[in-house]
This record gives structure tokens, sequence and C-alpha cells, in this order.
């Protein structure tokens, strides 16, 4: 019999607000935080309108846009929430994203004594050149000083963001970025290649000719690089884009996208996942708004996956992890 963390379901939630879009960023998210008041009003009325299919959760994950523009009370007040409405079982990973402009040490103590567990940072990049390339609105020194302080406030799972094959990056200078960060001794870096995304600042620059993309090769060579210099350094290769200071210290949450374990997201653009199903909300804050306020579920769209398509997921999932597939 499977144990209650084991079958446990993932809880997500999209916060869709940042003060200002990245150049590289099609994720979705509004500038306009003016209407946090009013999204928090309508994620909590689609906590109550939630089918009630989920029995319990062993993992919460805010994620965005930028959850650390909420206030310490609205996040205390979402948990409280979250805490009422489901069943979420003792020793739960809690992670929040936060951006490094956001919050001093005294937040993060903060946050600690809120329940939350693990905190994931983006920093992206601790080049500033390349932060201003990526229209990130953090300094290095910003960046620097928020590992250090959230090390000081106790987060003994920290995870850090950055991003690797920008144009005309060397190795020696993704690898400065990564011993930065090593220097706070994470227990998990995500490290993600950059992607032109049609339509962002920095696709419209490549297809207007002023950016020159990596070739495959370059991007392969600083894959593995990557890869070879964190492994030294101590860290399990897990997953395609993710190192963790040993399995303990793997992202919990994330796996459950992997291995078919259930999961519910709740904002716009989120996606939920169970037996077989999978739907997702409107990726517009608006529309997300409206169904709400007029008592329907901010559904867009579902499938329904038949064994074959949940056979070849289970093929691309599992290969990108370092578990990979039994062939039997």
């Amino acid at each position: 019999m499977l144990s209650e963390e084991s079958s446990a379901a993932g809880l997500y939630v999209h916060i869709p607000f940042c003060r200002s879009r990245c150049a590289y960023c099609d994720f979705c998210s509004v500038t306009d935080t003016g209407l946090i008041v009013r999204f928090l009003d309508a994620l909590c009325t689609e906590i109550d309108a939630c089918p009630k299919e989920f029995e319990r959760f062993d993992t919460i994950y805010m994620g965005g846009g930028t959850p650390s523009l909420l206030s310490l009370r609205q996040i205390e007040a979402l948990l409280e929430k979250i805490g009422r409405a489901f069943r979420v079982l003792p020793d739960s990973e809690i992670t929040i994203e936060v951006n490094p402009a956001d919050w001093g040490r005294d937040d993060l103590v903060a946050l600690r004594d809120l329940g939350i567990n693990r905190i994931s940072l983006g920093v992206q990049s601790l080049d500033e050149k390349e932060l201003v390339l990526l229209g990130r609105r953090h300094s290095s020194r910003q960046a620097m000083r928020t590992m250090e302080d959230a090390v000081a406030a106790g987060f003994t799972n920290m995870s850090v963001d950055l991003i690797y094959g920008l144009p005309g990056q060397p190795f020696e200078r993704w690898q400065n970025s990564l011993a930065g960060a090593l220097t706070f001794e994470p227990a998990h870096l995500s490290c993600y290649e950059l992607e032109l995304k049609p339509h962002t600042p920095l696709g419209l620059q490549y297809e207007r000719g002023e950016l020159e993309p990596r070739t495959e090769d370059s991007l392969r060579d600083l894959f593995m690089r990557t890869s070879l210099f964190l492994e030294d350094a101590g860290y399990l290769h897990y997953e395609i884009s993710s190192f963790a200071a040993g399995m303990d210290k793997a992202s919990r949450h994330n796996r459950k996208y992997w291995d078919h374990t259930p999961y519910l997201g709740l904002g716009p653009s989120a996606h939920s996942f169970k037996e077989g199903r999978r739907w997702w909300n409107h990726s517009s804050l608006g529309d997300y708004l409206r169904d709400l306020s007029a008592a329907r579920l901010p559904v867009s769209g579902s499938e329904d996956l038949d064994q074959e398509q949940l056979r070849l997921e289970a093929w691309f999932l599992g290969l990108r992890t370092r578990k990979g597939i039994d062939l039997r």
C-alpha cells in the first residue's frame, strides 16, 4: 500500500504579477499590480469552488509571475485559506518564488515563520550586462545579498534559478555566475537554456537580426560543461535543468509533473492533472477574473489522455530525468 505522502497531490498557485516584464519571458503575467487585491479575492473564490477530488497535498508551490510582490500579510492569508480548504499533510514542502529585488532579511525570516520551508530565487545571472540584456530589475549585488539573507533567515532548502546560452556568452562568464551562487551552498539549482520566444523583446530582436542565436553545438557544450562543473561540486544532475545536493533536496513538487502524480493548479494559466485527465485555466487574467465573478470555474480547456498518450508522456517525461525509463 502507498503511504499518504507517496499518494499525495501537489498544489500549484500562479501569481500573475510582475513589476516589469523580463525580455525573455512569455509566462502569464501582467504589470498592473493594482489588480492584486481583486485577483486574491478571485483566487479564494476558485479555491472554494474547486471540485474536492484531491484528497491530500504534500507540496505547495507559489510561482509566477512574481509571488514576492504580495505582502507578507497577503501570503499568510492565502496559506490560511489553503489550509482551511484542503488537507495539507505535515512536513509538506512549501515553496515560493522570490525576486531578489523585493525582500530583505527580516522579510525572509517572517516568511519562514509562516511555514514556507523552500525558497526559489530568480537570480538568472550574476553578470550586470547579462541582467540588463535579460531585463531583470535586480543587480548582481542585490542577488548576492538576497542569497546571503535567505541562508541567514534559516532557509536550508534554497533553490537558485540561472539562465545560460545567452548570445555571445562564453562558458567562463557563465561559470562565474555558477561559482557565485555556489558560494552560498544552495540545496538546489535550476539551470535553464535561454529560449528566444516569439513576441518577447529578445525574440523580436532575433527576428530583426539584432541577436545571433547560439548554435546547437555551442549549447550542447555549455550543457555538458555545466553538468560536469556542478557534479564536480557535489550536485546530482537529476533532471535536464535541475541539480540538487542529494535527492532529498530535489524538488518534490516538480517531480510530480514528471511521473503523472496528480496536481491541482490555481490561478491564470495553471494546469491540473488527475487519472489521465488534464485541464487548464484561462491564460488571460481578465478572462480568469470574469469567469470567477460570474460564479464559473475559469477553465479554458481539457483533455482526456488514453493509454497510448499516457505511455508517450511517460516516455518523454521519463527521459527528462536521471531515473530514466524501465524498458521492461
